[in-house]
Order: structure tokens, then sequence, then C-alpha cells
């Protein structure tokens, strides 16, 4: 649809509006107020309800989303449920940011049809990229309610377009909010977001932009937007902005979090901002963004001539209040992430719950840290229970992982400030004297330094930070999407042209996971080792399973299958030889059965270790990965901590149970809304599927997931399950790896054979390998220590003898030593025995190791006190006879090429000490 007629839609002529030019911005809007003669949005004037509620009367949060979602059931809308705020359906980002997000690519591209249509919904969304805004400007959040009706016009269907839209948006404000017509104004303008874009209406009344109309019906690739044949109506109606507005409230936070904000206050002591203050900063609120700090400082500065105040004194009298208002949104923001199962990690979606969690906590340390920032996130579960259900189930999970985060940052912290100083100095001795900005994202990506902590360490050594205000919403940025991976592997795209002509592969594997011979067809042959059959049991690398392997009897010979893959619906078998072979001819497939079943068995099993480490860690562990595997395989999960060995005996019994109890494992092919709306997005577990339908694979009631890959029929068929190893390999993320079937019987058996074995060589059965291990142990470490007290003797021996071979050398004496057979700890402490005996000698060990000789170098302290350096005077040594040396101030250690030095080393050493 061509823009024009998206700016002059009938609605606006047939009601009178009167299309005008904002003489602020320059941009077109309608509006029913002839005088008007600016927009209505920001920064275009300033906020006109402030202390001028619409309607006092009208409920919280709950009424005016209700509200919403009932005008549009009567409009002929369905409601659905909100989404979860994490995209587990999307690879481009981690977090929901927007109701539209809920239903991209797969509907707004034709490859899924929408769970209704029309719909609206009320989908909780996080955008982090003006959080150093919040609590600051009064208006932004991290985290807010994107209320909303959508639209798709695609795949011929007609529902409605902009016209419609607007005659909603006009009839809810005015008839069900009660706003007076002439108040509302619409701006036309352009939207980009999610990967779609089209032009818009924004909703504004009285300064405040309450919704966006978006006609949807561009596709944007590399930053270009690309006509699309659907059309998609995407609005977002911001539900906490229309209740600050009806509430005519002095900021966003305290309309919407008035009993969190009302006890933050009470515990840090903090009285309310004067009425005067809050009524002058609160009007010019719109006006305030830290992306542009001047501008900012010149609002604040507005407020403080008014008030009467300098604005060093008005800083200070909002500082306490920005800290609480930031810790109301950030709360409940961090409730949402890891209500819905982000573990705070280095990475992705955790990167982004760390962060917050981070900045929660420094805004608690500004008003004295008076809670835990735990209190706080418990105090919104119940706060948002009405609302949220979900999450007060979830509590305890939800403040185990907050109380953990918080711990382990208070921790850092104090490392970190160590951290600070020793980078200061680092620069001092560089010359520099300001601390550039990505010395700042490195102190906080890898040590937890917050860039407030790093201004106030490096303020203490004269050092300035190049510290900008949007710092968290610069890192946040980088970190919302998720980085762009190759949707298909190298094989995938050289053979994506070469399989075109094929027809799908009839998939018998899907039909029968236990058929292992076959008859088929052949299609053709690709470079002369790839073939292509009418239909397979061969089944195709992918989802962290490999291929199944065997032979084809072609034409009387015998061909081995050696690798299988997939480019869209057609299977291609990779042969170990070339083949001659002409299409039609049939061949015999034979699939390698034990290795097949060995597959399924650990293919299941990861599916229920999966339930299983659910239940015992937390409904917060998510699959980050697996690799399934002939003799084992691995699962890496989400979690907070390490899993403590109890939990893995505990995660094991379970598994195991779910085996010995036989149950059903269904696979069957299910419409993606029908199981998303059954199973919810737990289905994505192994990742991203983007098929409008999806193979289910469900262990009755443990475990259920959209999965690819081949399965047994019953759990009973695993049979043993054994977790042979657990560890964390990144920040929140654990590998379990085990073993299944008769690779874990192996395992177990290798294992008691291996005990056999050791309790042969202890001299013991293996009931009392464990005591007499311990007794061995023990009885090693004392006569460790009986060694430990005989070497110290030896070394003080040595040293009184060698002491009395000084060599004179100028102001100072020279000890060098030569010894085989010992180590360079004994040598070092050999060294400083000498130097402790003899305080006006240079000491020099030398110890020979094949074509070398290493060394330590020891200054007493009469020579250290007259300046001498043994770090300078090791280079200079191996300067002379060369090597390698360093060290610090009193004691030195390297190598130098060749043995039998003691002569050339103790002259070289006079030499230097002589010519000082």
């Amino acid at each position: 649809m061509a823009t024009e007629n998206l700016v002059d839609l009938p609605f606006f002529k047939e009601n009178g509006f009167y299309k005008k030019k904002c003489r602020v911005c320059g941009k077109l809007f309608w509006t029913l107020d002839p005088n008007r003669e600016v927009c209505g949005d920001q920064p275009c004037v300033d906020y006109d309800f402030i202390d001028k509620p619409v309607d006092p009367s009208f409920g919280g949060v709950r009424e005016v989303r209700e509200a919403f979602l009932s005008f549009f059931e009567k409009h002929g809308h369905t409601r659905v449920r909100r989404y979860p705020v994490v995209a587990r359906w999307r690879t481009d980002v981690y977090l929901v940011g927007a109701s539209i997000y809920d239903f991209q690519p797969w509907v707004t591209e034709g490859i899924v049809d929408p769970p209704a249509n029309p719909l609206v919904i009320s989908q909780p969304s996080i955008r982090l990229t003006d959080v150093d805004n919040v609590g600051r400007s009064g208006r932004h959040m991290t985290g807010f309610e994107m209320m909303a009706h959508h639209a798709f016009n695609v795949r011929g269907a007609k529902v409605y377009w902009a016209d419609e839209t607007v005659r909603y948006a006009f009839e809810l404000f005015t008839k069900v909010y009660g706003i007076p017509e002439e108040e509302v104004t619409f701006k036309f303008d352009w939207w980009s977001g999610g990967g779609n874009a089209g032009e818009d209406y924004e909703v504004l009344v009285r300064g405040l932009e309450v919704a966006t109309l978006v006609f949807m019906h561009y596709k944007v690739v590399d930053d270009k937007p690309i006509p699309m044949e659907n059309r998609i109506v995407d609005t977002g109606y911001g539900l906490e902005r229309i209740l600050w507005l009806l509430k005519g409230g002095y900021s966003v936070y305290e309309v919407v979090f008035p009993d969190i904000i009302a006890y933050l206050r009470k515990v840090a002591g903090i009285e309310e901002l004067p009425r005067d203050v809050a009524l002058s900063l609160a009007r010019r609120m719109g006006r305030i963004d830290y992306k542009e700090p001047e501008k900012a400082v010149k609002v604040k500065r507005e407020v403080a001539q008014e008030v009467g105040l300098t604005i060093s004194e008005l800083d200070k009298l909002l500082a306490p209040h920005e800290a609480v208002w930031a810790v109301a949104d950030h709360t409940r923001t961090i409730m949402w992430m890891i209500g819905d199962g982000v573990v705070p990690s280095n990475v992705g979606s955790g990167y982004l719950a760390r962060l917050l969690i981070r900045r929660a906590i420094r805004h608690l340390m500004r008003i004295g840290y008076p809670v835990p920032l735990a209190e706080v996130v418990a105090r919104q579960i119940e706060a948002w229970r009405g609302d949220f259900p979900e999450y007060a189930e979830r509590a305890d999970d939800i403040l185990d992982i907050v109380s953990y985060e918080e711990s382990r940052y208070k921790e850092t912290l104090e490392k970190g400030r160590k951290v600070v100083a020793r980078t200061v100095r680092s620069l001092l001795k560089r010359g520099m004297r300001k601390l550039p900005y990505s010395e700042l994202v490195k102190l906080y990506e890898s040590h937890g330094v917050t860039p407030d902590v790093v201004v106030e360490e490096a303020s203490k050594l004269g050092v300035e930070v190049e510290a900008p205000p949007d710092f968290y919403s610069k890192l946040a940025k980088g970190r919302e999407q998720a980085p762009k991976v190759e949707k298909l592997e190298k094989f995938t795209v050289e053979f994506a042209e070469k399989v075109s002509g094929y027809p799908e592969t009839r998939k018998l594997y899907y039909e029968d996971p236990y058929l292992f011979e076959f008859e088929a067809k052949v299609l053709g042959l690709i470079d002369g080792t790839y073939l292509v059959l009418d239909q397979t049991a061969f089944y195709p690398e992918g989802g962290g399973q490999p291929s199944d392997i065997g032979y084809l009897e072609v034409d009387g010979r015998r061909v081995e299958v050696e690798w299988v893959g997939k480019v869209g619906g057609v299977v291609v078998h990779k042969l170990k030889e070339p083949l001659e072979v002409k299409p039609g001819t049939r061949v015999h497939g034979v699939i390698d059965a034990e290795r097949r079943k060995a597959l399924m068995r650990h293919h299941t099993a990861t599916h229920i270790i999966l339930g299983a480490a659910k239940r015992v860690l937390g409904p917060h562990v998510w699959q980050a990965g697996a690799q399934k595997g002939v003799d084992q395989s691995r699962l890496d999960i989400t979690h907070h901590k390490r899993v403590t060995e109890e939990e893995v005996r505990e995660i094991e019994r379970l598994a195991n149970r779910v085996v010995m109890e036989n149950r059903p494992v269904r696979t069957y092919f299910m419409d993606r809304n029908e199981a998303e709306a059954k199973h919810g997005f737990v289905l994505y577990q192994g990742g991203v599927v983007p098929e409008p339908v999806l193979r289910v694979v469900e262990v009755e009631g443990w475990d259920v997931e959209a999965c690819g890959g081949t399965h047994v029929r019953t759990t009973g068929e695993v049979g043993l399950i054994k977790i042979v190893k657990v560890e964390r390999i990144q920040d929140g993320v654990s590998r379990i790896v085990f073993k299944a079937g008769e690779a874990a019987l192996k395992h177990v058996q290798d294992q008691e054979a291996l005990l056999r074995e050791v309790g042969e060589v202890l001299g013991a059965d293996v009931s009392s390998l464990a005591k007499r291990a311990r007794d061995l142990v023990e009885r090693s470490k004392e006569l460790e220590k009986r060694l430990a007290r005989l070497t110290k003797q030896l070394i003080e021996q040595k040293a009184a003898a060698l002491t009395a071979e000084a060599v004179e050398a100028g102001p100072y004496r020279v000890i060098v030593h030569e010894e085989s057979g010992i180590s360079r700890d004994e040598a070092r402490d050999l060294a400083i025995e000498i130097a402790r005996r003899a305080p006006d000698s240079v000491v020099l060990v030398l110890i020979p190791v094949g074509a070398k000789s290493l060394f330590a170098l020891k200054l007493g302290d009469k020579v250290l006190e007259a300046g001498l350096n043994a770090a300078e005077l090791a280079k200079k040594l191996t300067a002379d006879l060369g090597g390698k040396g360093g060290g610090v101030r009193d004691l030195a250690q390297g190598f130098l090429p060749g043995t039998g030095l003691r002569d050339r080393a103790l002259e070289s050493l006079r030499r230097l000490l002589t010519l000082g």
C-alpha cells in the first residue's frame, strides 16, 4: 500500500480531523483541535498531564489491561496468552522487545499461521538499550507490558489494515479510557524492529506517546527495507504509560510500583521529594535523555532555577529517588527474566540478566543497601501474584538465583577494586592519565567492576576515566541481538543447488526407527559419491545426533555408506567409494543396527536426564547444547551454581527410575500453534525449529520437546544410565557426560575391574579399599613432613658450609654453587638460606639440566640496602653468558646455556659487581 494512502486515511476525513505539520519537528500529524500547532510528542511539548489525571478513579495495571483486552475481544479479536520474555523460538534475538516479536519471523513471513487472526495480547517486553535513563528520566523502563492487537493479512487473508486500526485506537482512548477527543493526536512516522518495518502513527495525549500503530509491509534485510506481500497490523499500547496518563503521577514508577517504592523509601529512610521539585521535574521529563547529557543537564538547570536550587543541590536531592525508581523497575524485569528461565552468565540473555542485577545492586548501595536485592524481588513476586501467578510458583528458584548472583557480585566487587588499582598503576607507568572506554568495558565484563567504582578508585590515583553516561545502554545494545549464524552448514550450502531438482525423500526412519533394512530406487548420483534415493531408512546427521552408517547393495555390489546428510527435504548418502549407477536402479539398504540402537538409547536418555535435572536443580534448567554418541553422550544445561555430587547422584537416580518405569516414548507431528498451546515453549529445548509442523518427542509425564532424532519406544529400552562426569564449561553452563545401555554397563564393569586392580596393588579387597587408601594418604603426608624437615636441615648444613666459599667482588661477596639432582624450589631455598647467613653476599645456585643450567640468584639484605636489584643483575648475567632470566628486587630465576658453569658465572658476577 502506498505511503500517500496511509497518510490520508478515510477515518481522518470522515471525522473532521485536521492534517498539520508540526512547527517543532516538522512531522505530519492529525488532530481535531484546529488551533494545535505542535504534534504533541517529545520533545516538542512538555507533559501536560502531571498532577492533572484523566481519570484518577481508574483502577491499577490489571484494570487498564483488562479494559484493553475486553475492548478488542468485543471487536472480534481472540485473546492470546502472553509469551515468555525469552525468545526461545528465534535465533536472532534473546529477549522479546515487542509483542510482534512473538510472531516473527514464522507468522510475519507467512510460514506459520498465527494462533488467531486477528488477536489481542498483553506481552511483557524488555528493552535495555535505554537502561541508563531508567530511574532518571521518569518515563523509561527496562520492562513494560506492550498491549497489542494484531491482524495478519497473509496468504490471501484480508482482515483489516490502517484505517480500521486508527479507528480502534481512537475509540479505545476516548470511550474506554475517557480521554477528550481533541486531546488525541496521530503523528505520522516510520518504525522498524525485529526484522520488519513500515509506516506508523504515534498516538499522543498531553505530550505522552501512549501507542504506536505500525503498518508492517517491509522485511528488513541488511538494514534495508524490502517490500513484502504480507500486510501486518502491528500495534503497541504502553500499559504503564496509559496508567500514568490516567493517574497523572510524578513518574511512571510512582504509578506502577507504589508499594515497592514506599517500602524502599521506608527502609532507606528517604523522605518524599518536595512537591514543587517533583512537579517541576515531572513536566519536563519527556525532554530528559542521558544519551544526550548536555540536553539533560539543560533541563535540570531549568528545574533548579525554578525551585531555587543549584544544579548540584538538585542532583543530590534527586539521587536517592532515582536509585529507588531504578530498583523498582529493575527488580520486576529481573523477576520476568529469571522466572522465564534466564540464568545470569557472561553470554546471551544471561549477560543481560547479570547486567541488570548488578546495576540494581549498585543502586541499592547508593541508598545504603538497606535490604538485599532478593528481598525486593520477593516483594515484586508477591505484588504481581495476581497478574503473573507462575512466578509465585517459582519464587524459591527465582530468589535462590538472585541471592547467589548477589553474593557472587559482592565478592567480585572486592577483588575488582584491587584489579582497578593495578590497571590504573599500569597506565601511569606508561605515562597515561586517562583510562579509555575499552578498558572500562574490560573491567566490567572480566571483573564485574561497574563504572562508578572505576571512577572512584581511579580518582584516588589522579587518573581520569572515559565513562559515557549511557555505558550500560551501549553494552546492552551490543548484546540484545544474538550473533548471526549461518542457518545452513557448509554441506547444505554446497548442495542446495545440486539437489534442487529432486523430490523430497520419503523418511522411513521416522515411520519405523527399528527398520534396519529397506528397498529403494536410485534417483540420481551427485559428484560420483553422493547418492539420492526415493526413500531411505538411513538417519541423516542433525540435532546433535550422528548419521547412520551401513551399506547399500547395488547391482550385486556392496557399497559402504559412511555418512548421511539432509538438504531441505532431500536425504543424501555419502558413499565410501565412487559408484556408477543409473536412475531407476533398485537398491537394498542395510543399516548398522547396533550403532543405531545405541544412538537411539543415548538420544532418549538425553531427554530423560534433562527432565531429571529440571526436577533436581530447578525449572530454570534449559538445554544449552547436546551431542549424542555411540559410547557416550553429553548434555549441556543452564545452572547458576556448580552441580554438587549429591545432586548428580539424585539426577542419575531419577533418570534410572524413569527407565525402570518403562514409560512410553511417543513421537508425532503436530501443528506448531497447537503444539505451543499444548506444551508451551519448553518444546524448543533443543533449539529453534523453522517448520510450521513440529515433530514432537514426548517421554510420558516427564519431558516433551520438538526433536528430529530417533528414539526408543519405551524408556525401559534405554537400559542403565550412568553419569560419568559433570563439569562447569562456562559461567552458568554445566556439562553432563553420560553413558546409556551397554555402554553404561561396560563403564561400570571397567570401573569395578579398576578397583579390583587397585585393591591388589594396595593389598586390600574392594570393601576395605577406601580405608586402606586413607591410611596410605595419611602415611604419605607424614613422610612428606619428615622429608621436608630433613631437606630443611640439609639445606641449612649446605648453606653453612658454602658461606665459607665466598669470594670478594668490590664491596660485596659472591657465592656460586652448582649441584645436580635438586629441584628449582630447593635451589631457591638454598640460595635464600645462604644469603640469610651472609647478608653482604650475592648468591647464585646452578642446576645442570640436560644442555642448560637453571639458576636462582639471591641478594643479601646489605646488598639490597646498597641499591642492587636481583632482576636487573640477572639480565646482565644472561646478557653476558646467554640464556634468560628475570624476577623481583631480591630474587631472580632463569637459565644459562651449557653446564659446568660455576667458574664462568663466578667470574661474570665478580666483574659485573666490581664495575658497578
